[in-house]
């Protein structure tokens, strides 16, 4: 037996043992709290920002009707949409990750669900959401957008609204997509149409509220991954 096998072994089968009780804990979890909004945005965003204070504002409309909250679980856009979500008595999920400098959990989630493999993490974002608001961000924000973006435009998952918060940002990425990847046929016309592009919290909370009422109550509505 080489060395490779011998390893295979001895950490491989208890390492899927820990990736299966990741995924039971958070879907025990997470299922007693849909319909469910999440909210992505940077770790790094001030308390003083427009934008922190936009996504406490989206959080505090979205658990007004009755809709969870869903974040990565940590500062920035995190803790401001847990934070709203929190203050209208809603339901403020923080699923957060184990991180060596950047991730510390904030103390407004009061569904903490904690991750130790990403994968396992981005699957519940997208299991257990019927929407997704996109704020300001890094590589983080834009993984999950692009992973989320495609699964719609495959569709792995159901249409779900996808909304880019703050236009000034996106600008630059959503003309960049029309000019270069439109044209060379890289994505399909329309594509780009898959997505809301808005400044105004209220707006994206009508566009959400909007999808709700059209596909019916949480028991009824399509489920990624069901």
């Amino acid at each position: 037996m080489n060395n490779t096998s011998a390893s295979f072994l001895k950490e491989d089968p208890w390492r899927i043992f820990r990736i299966m009780a990741e995924f039971v804990d958070s879907f025990e979890t997470l299922s007693h709290v849909t319909p469910a909004v999440t909210v992505f945005g940077s770790a790094r965003m001030l308390r003083k920002s427009p934008y922190y204070h936009a996504a406490v504002t989206l959080a505090k409309g979205l658990a007004k009707h009755n809709l969870a909250v869903i974040t990565g679980g940590g500062p920035g856009i995190m803790e401001a949409a847990n934070k709203g979500a929190a203050a209208a008595q809603g339901r403020s999920v923080g699923l957060n990750i184990e991180l060596p400098n950047e991730q510390k959990g904030n103390g407004y989630a009061n569904v903490p669900v904690h991750f130790h493999y990403f994968f396992s993490r981005k699957v519940c974002f997208v299991k257990y959401s019927i929407a997704f608001v996109f704020m300001p961000g890094g590589f983080g924000t834009l993984d999950e957008f692009f992973e989320v973006l495609t699964l719609v435009q495959t569709e792995r998952v159901p249409e779900y609204p996808l909304i880019l918060f703050g236009r000034e940002h996106w600008q630059g990425l959503l003309h960049w997509m029309k000019t270069n990847l439109e044209p060379a046929a890289y994505i399909s016309p329309g594509d780009l149409d898959l997505v809301t592009v808005t400044d105004d919290p209220e707006e994206a909370i009508h566009v959400i509220l909007e999808y709700v009422r059209r596909v019916g109550p949480p028991e009824v509505m399509p489920r990624a991954f069901a």
